[in-house]
């Protein structure tokens, strides 16, 4: 499966943002979906996930209550809606999506087998 990441800018602290995520080649369906994050000079971290047998959403505690993770399987996408951003979450943002991790594994950026390629988000205080 290929992804494609978009919605990326530059936006104000307290602004909002939506990414999307375009997957082609395979269905969404039966994968977990994520959104992993990467700022300079720091590792990638996991931001919000759906596993792939379930519908509840998954989140990292800094993200909690302003950001957003759905998915429109009809149309192959996921997206992460984000709100109240602060100059703190400025990174690359990645989607992700593998088949066959278990649950625990939600958060583990190793894990994951399909990569879009990344789409920048800058907050400016």
């Amino acid at each position: 499966v290929q992804l494609q990441a978009s919605g990326g800018g530059l936006v104000q602290a307290g602004g909002s943002l939506r990414l999307s995520c375009v997957a082609s080649g395979r269905s969404l369906r039966g994968y977990a979906t994520a959104w992993f994050r990467q700022a300079p000079g720091k590792e990638r971290e996991f931001v919000a996930a759906f596993h792939r047998t379930g519908s509840v959403p998954h989140y990292a505690d800094s993200v909690k209550g302003r950001f957003t993770i759905t998915r429109d399987l009809a149309q192959n996408t996921v997206y992460l809606q984000m709100n109240s951003l602060k100059p703190e979450d400025t990174a690359v943002y990645y989607c992700a999506a593998d088949r066959s991790l278990i649950l625990s594994s939600l958060g583990t950026a190793q894990q994951y087998d399909f990569w879009g390629q990344g789409t920048l988000v800058t907050v400016s205080s």
